[in-house]
């Protein structure tokens, strides 16, 4: 279900506001702001409580728990593919590679990192996709990596793409040989026809889940990691606490960013991991006076 919000005043803009998932409408006029908002979800009070409740049900950081439990299953094969989906800057990107380094997972993704002639477990490999690609570059890298598990990051163009979702559709099967084929104009020399896909697949995407074709869906296990503004600081605070967090930077410090950020939450113009880490090189550089700066960032 998509997360909904009820319809707020902000005082500094002047302007009403609501959001559905990752949309924002926002109007001078309260009532166009409801009309908009329910002309898409109906009831907005049911919607708002139905979504207050599942996100309430179970905590952001049990949802990250989740996810590393899926994307084990996904490492040990147990699982075709997955589908982690939230607002960016909050630590998903980093949970699925992490989990998978744990489970002896090698990061392919750049191979300027290994030796000329090194032989390379291609079972026990993952790559990163990154930004854009088209159905053919799709087909090329489930190919190249036909026993490996691959993460599209914010790859929402090949979940849009009527001729990548059908190449999906023969990867993600979860019954029997999964053979992708590619029968339109052939240039590449190097591609085959078709091939048989033996790896596995995770998606990571800001889209609403409502928003990824049914195909997907079906064929994989999913994880929504939307959030309440007081869960992102929730996460951020278990993040800041780990080992790996800015280690460059004391308790303290960390400890007295977050404490701004809570101050000024509502009025900031985001809430991520990115603001905490430009909060924290403030408050390491003005040590005694970092509030007005930071706020300032924040908010201005």
């Amino acid at each position: 279900m998509t997360q909904v919000t009820a319809v707020s005043f902000d005082a500094k803009t002047g302007n009403y506001f609501a959001k559905i998932g990752s949309k924002t409408i926002k109007s001078y006029s309260k009532s166009y702001v409801e009309k908009r908002l329910k002309s898409m979800v109906g009831d907005i009070e049911v919607a708002v409580a139905a979504a207050v409740e599942k996100s309430n049900r179970y905590g952001i950081n049990e949802r990250f728990g989740f996810v590393e439990k899926l994307v084990t299953m996904v490492a040990n094969g147990i699982q075709p593919s997955a589908v982690i989906t939230g607002e960016g800057g909050l630590g998903k990107t980093y949970t699925v590679t992490k989990t998978l380094e744990k489970n002896g997972y090698k990061d392919i993704s750049d191979l300027a990192g290994f030796q000329v002639g090194q032989v390379i477990n291609t079972s026990k490999c993952f790559t990163m996709v990154k930004g854009f690609s088209t159905a053919k570059g799709l087909y090329r890298t489930l190919f190249e990596n036909q026993k490996s598990v691959i993460v599209f990051d914010d790859c929402d163009a090949v979940l849009k793409d009527p001729v990548a979702l059908n190449l999906l559709k023969g990867a993600l099967d979860s019954y029997g040989k999964r053979i992708i084929s590619w029968n339109a104009d052939m240039r590449d020399e190097d591609l085959p026809r078709s091939f048989e896909f033996q790896g596995r697949v995770i998606f990571i995407s800001n889209m609403d889940q409502d928003r990824i074709d049914q195909a997907i869906r079906s064929r994989s296990m999913m994880i929504d990691l939307a959030m309440t503004l007081d869960q992102k600081i929730e996460r951020m605070d278990s993040i800041s606490k780990t080992a790996e967090f800015l280690p460059e930077y004391d308790a303290k410090v960390k400890a007295d960013a977050l404490a701004l950020i809570r101050e000024v939450k509502d009025e900031a113009k985001e809430i991520s991991l990115r603001t905490l880490i430009s909060v924290c090189k403030i408050r390491a550089s003005n040590p005694k006076d970092f509030k007005d700066l930071a706020t300032y960032i924040l908010c201005a």
